[in-house]
């Protein structure tokens, strides 16, 4: 029996990805360097019991945790209208119940599930003082947009003019993130890095 419940109010936001909603709580429910992306429920493994239960909704696709909200991606065929109020709710509750959407002492998921010491989703790849200017810049003029439509943005390397980086949450897979890539962050690297010639987003 829950002994009290922590005040908690979620309310919906939409994204550029008609198949994500961003669910915005008052409150964080992950730590700040923490990200969390599960595109399964095998892929949760006990690290999110609000994400293991989320997929327990038929139309769940893909679940994002980071700083104060959780980006429910659906499938297709299902409309927001019918069953949006339904997974606010929910996730209402289950925030009331738990401090975190995580598991107590979460260390943060990492790129490579075989290799541990791999890269946390909540950071970039960096290995030269280049790449390192372009995270800064991502996190400075890309970052902020990105997370307030309920995605992420990861470095994976740069090399041979090509900077390579991993789009998460409801940037994954949006009809217009190629768009924003190619408009958007090409033009701002190219016009500060005279060294970055393209920006190709790999899958996550």
């Amino acid at each position: 029996m829950i002994a009290s419940l922590i005040p908690t109010y979620v309310y919906t936001e939409m994204t550029p990805n008609p198949n994500s909603m961003k669910f915005v709580a008052d409150r964080l429910v992950i730590l700040e360097d923490q990200v969390a992306e599960f595109v399964s429920a095998d892929q949760v493994k006990g690290n999110s019991e609000l994400a293991a239960r989320l997929f327990t909704f038929p139309f769940v696709k893909n679940v994002f945790i980071m700083a104060n909200f959780v980006t429910v991606t659906k499938d297709a065929d299902s409309d927001w209208d019918l069953i949006k109020h339904e997974v606010r709710e929910f996730i209402q509750r289950h925030l009331m119940e738990h401090r975190l959407a995580v598991v107590e002492g979460f260390q943060g998921l990492h790129l490579s599930e075989e290799n541990v010491a791999d890269t946390p989703l909540a950071q970039h790849k960096v290995g030269s003082e280049l790449e390192q200017k372009i995270a800064d810049l991502l996190d400075e003029y890309v970052r902020p947009a990105v997370e307030k439509d309920g995605g992420a943005i990861q470095l994976d390397s740069f090399s041979n003019g090509v900077v390579k980086v991993v789009l998460r949450g409801s940037c994954s897979g949006c009809p217009s993130s190629a768009v924003t890539l190619k408009s958007g962050i090409e033009n701002l690297l190219k016009s500060m890095l005279p060294e970055v010639q393209e920006v190709v987003a790999l899958e996550a």
